[in-house]
């Protein structure tokens, strides 16, 4: 995986930075099979491979495509909506090629929305935590940083996975 590029303009500094934690993200999913994307890793929480994953693809299309665009959420989340828990809850039923399908599926449709999205100090159509629309500036920070906080959830998990395996 290549370092971002050192002297970028900002749009595609913060772009490079999302894409290589999502990248990274993906890369957790490498040789973890259904049983421990599903497994309980870490006694102090019920936090799985899976659900993190499928939380960052439910925040992928919550940011950019319901609240930056004001689009509706796109399947799976139509039928829950904004219901953050589904996600989480949710994955342990999911093979490990449907969560990366997932991932790699919203992470798309958010791609295409920044690049179709006017400037940093943009807008989003869609008011954040009750308050006002952030910027899409807010957004992609906001979005390496849940990115990057889970990230590091599921080197742990690998971590563990590594240790002990489910049996």
């Amino acid at each position: 995986m290549d370092f971002p590029r050192l002297h970028p303009p900002e749009r595609e500094t913060l772009s490079q930075f999302l894409d290589r934690h999502r990248a990274m993200v993906l890369a957790a999913l490498d040789g973890v099979d259904d049983e421990a994307a599903g497994a309980r890793l870490l006694p102090a929480t019920d936090m799985t491979i899976g659900g993190v994953v499928k939380h960052l693809a439910q925040m992928e299309d919550l940011w950019f495509t319901h609240t930056l665009l004001g689009a509706a959420m796109p399947d799976p989340w139509t039928a829950v909506g904004t219901d953050e828990t589904w996600a989480w809850r949710s994955a342990g039923d999911d093979p490990v090629e449907s969560l990366r399908q997932l991932y790699e599926d919203a992470c798309a449709r958010s791609r295409a929305a920044v690049a179709g999205f006017g400037d940093l100090d943009g807008r989003a159509a869609r008011s954040s935590f009750g308050q006002a629309p952030v910027s899409l500036r807010w957004m992609l920070t906001q979005m390496i940083s849940e990115t990057a906080q889970h990230r590091g959830h599921l080197d742990l998990m690998r971590d563990a996975l590594r240790r002990d395996p489910p049996t």
